[in-house]
């Protein structure tokens, strides 16, 4: 880390496996940058695709049967072999298990199918792929095995062999099917802050419809006998909720069903178990994985309270399917880390770019599954990015395709917020002596919107004397940030986004923390360019009134990290990591803060400050942080 001042870390032994990954992030974080957006699912032009089956070919999978046990996911080895093995063949995939029959389907076969399946040109992508020369014996030989990391989700699967490459791929061999023993099972519970400081959110998805089986959660009080079930509401999306391709065509695969329930009237910090389930129409209950957690605390309470923030992390690959390589290299060592650490924090904000499924439906699931360890025992509270949210013509603040096609709807489906309205992803969220106000920076902010208006509401209505310590949390930049391609903007931060610098400045907020941009920085406390310390030479610890408002960047869970603008810093910026990690928040008590940056590989804190004051320091008057006020006694 590049810093003007040493930095303070703390010293932890990394676990050999979370190193391992890390290296092997690193290295390809180093690759060029110009595939950053780039979904490699993408990059198979299974447009082109053409049935060629080769009777020399041949692949099997097994096991046949997945979760006996009740498990989510299971290791399947594939076994093939090909004739004249090259560099082109690969190993995919695919669910369901019939996608054979639309590759180089003509239109009138999809007409006479009847069915909704991709049109014509359009064959269904396949959910992850591996090059078979990853296995060492098939150059050689022709044959070859490799293991693959299937998760639960509500269909059939099938392997095919291609040959061709990635450009003229050729189905030269379909394995047999293979499925889970219950594949509408309840699976990937991920919690969420309620609108209410003592309820909790939780969301699964299943292959059940309501008029199927009526969804649940069963939770109780550690202590108490017999858990309370709670019924539980029932989303889903189509096609036709989709708003372009990939994500209503060949991205596309039929989400199942989201459900969400509210457990209330908790008690502050109090440990809960909780079981998601469905009961059937002959009274039969399907139940999912047990799992538990803390109750939050009450606004205001005086307790030691930890949240994570981040934003960027995309999907990881435990089995090394090659769909990800050098997409979002860090995701894996990121989420392994969040997981090494759940007993040291309280709750997660994964502030924007949350899967970077970008119109490929099917990464939905397997993210909600790879952060399954931590969104099963703390709040996972999520905001919209550009990935998540834009697509041209669709109401958005910006015009472009990041979404690919999925203009929101997987996100706000998949996930839930306290927002009025999930269309629009903004909403307060209370944590003890914290107060979050997120902000959607796909919709306007500007003064005179909606979001702006709730912007006010949300920092107006914090009871400072018991929630000390405000923050604002978005996706892109709206305040400071020395990134490259902001520097060859001209601007620094997004366009436009310092509109909102009067309303951090009156209300005094603490902190602003920012994603999109894939490095680490922050600043002084600032406002309007200028650092409102006094130019104290000490930036690792602030104490009594601020002045201004602390900005970090922290788009650094896991997509591929950016470099910033060359030249001298600005005298904002007073310290950069080009890491993957997180931001990690501790209020120890009301008037004591510290926020700390922590590298994913080796679980250290490489950038540190504190913030000491008292009430009076909240109250006090600096540049435009006060109303006009008479001078009388």
């Amino acid at each position: 880390m590049a810093a003007r001042v040493q930095p303070s870390s703390s010293l932890l032994v990394a676990a050999a496996a979370v190193a391992v990954a890390a290296l092997m992030a690193m290295a390809v974080a180093a690759a060029d940058s110009t595939t950053d957006n780039i979904q490699p699912l993408s990059t198979l032009r299974m447009q082109a695709a053409q049935v060629a089956m080769d009777s020399g070919a041949v692949i099997h999978a097994s096991p046949d049967v997945l979760g006996k046990n009740g498990e989510d996911s299971a290791w399947v080895t594939v076994n093939f072999t090909a004739p004249a093995p090259s560099a082109g063949h690969w190993v995919a995939l695919f669910s369901p298990a019939d996608f054979g029959l639309s590759v180089g389907a003509d239109a009138s076969t999809n007409a006479a199918a009847g069915g909704e399946g991709p049109a014509a040109g359009l064959p269904t992508a396949p959910i992850k792929y591996m090059f078979a020369n990853i296995s060492p014996r098939f150059m050689s030989s022709g044959s070859g095995n490799m293991s693959f990391l299937v998760i639960n989700q509500r269909s059939d699967y099938a392997f095919g062999l291609f040959s061709g490459g990635k450009d003229n791929p050729k189905l030269i061999a379909i394995s047999n099917k293979i499925s889970f023993a219950n594949p509408k099972a309840p699976v990937f519970p991920r919690l969420s802050l309620g609108k209410e400081w003592n309820e909790m959110a939780v969301t699964w998805t299943s292959g059940y419809n309501i008029d199927e089986a009526y969804p649940f959660v069963e939770g109780k009080m550690k202590g108490e006998e017999s858990p309370r079930r709670t019924p539980a509401g029932t989303l889903t999306y189509t096609r036709r909720h989709l708003c372009g391709k990939p994500a209503n065509a060949e991205g596309y695969r039929d989400p199942g069903f989201i459900h969400t329930a509210f457990l209330k009237d908790l008690w502050p910090n109090r440990e809960y178990s909780y079981q998601i389930g469905h009961e059937l129409p002959d009274g039969t209950v399907v139940r999912g994985k047990p799992s538990t957690f803390r109750a939050p605390p009450f606004p205001g309470q005086d307790s030691l309270q930890r949240v994570v923030v981040f934003g960027d992390m995309g999907l990881g690959q435990r089995d090394g399917t090659n769909e990800l390589a050098g997409f979002q290299p860090g995701a894996q060592v990121t989420t392994d880390r969040l997981i090494q650490d759940l007993p040291n924090y309280d709750a997660v904000f994964h502030i924007g770019d949350l899967s970077y499924a970008n119109g490929f439906l099917a990464q939905w699931d397997q993210f909600t599954a790879q952060i399954e360890p931590i969104a099963s025992r703390v709040p996972y509270m999520v905001a919209s990015g550009n990935h998540e949210r834009t697509y041209h013509d669709t109401g958005g603040f910006y015009t472009g395709n990041d979404s690919r096609g999925e203009c929101g709807v997987p996100a706000e489906t998949y996930f839930y917020v306290p927002a009025e309205n999930r269309g629009k992803f903004w909403y307060a969220a209370d944590h003890g002596m914290f107060r979050f106000c997120v902000g959607d920076t796909e919709h306007d902010w500007r003064p005179g919107s909606e979001q702006h208006a709730f912007l006010e509401r949300c920092f107006a209505s914090a009871d400072r004397k018991h929630q000390p310590w405000l923050v604002f949390a978005a996706h892109r930049p709206l305040g400071y940030s020395s990134n490259d391609y902001y520097a060859a903007e001209g601007s620094f931060a997004e366009p436009m986004g310092r509109a909102l610098q009067g309303l951090w400045q009156k209300h005094r907020v603490d902190l602003a923390v920012y994603g999109h941009v894939h490095n680490y920085e922050r600043t002084c406390p600032v406002y309007e360019n200028t650092c409102m310390d006094g130019g104290k030479d000490d930036k690792g610890s602030y104490s009594g009134t601020m002045g201004g408002t602390v900005h970090v960047v922290a788009g650094t869970g896991g997509a591929k990290l950016r470099d910033y603008s060359a030249g001298p810093w600005p005298q904002w910026s007073v310290a950069r990591d080009k890491s993957f990690g997180y931001v990690k928040l501790t209020a120890s008590d009301h008037s004591s803060l510290r926020v700390e940056f922590i590298h994913s590989a080796d679980g250290a804190a490489h950038d540190a400050f504190n913030i000491s004051r008292d009430y009076k320091d909240v109250l006090a008057c600096t540049v435009d942080s006060c109303a006009p006020h008479s001078m009388a006694s």
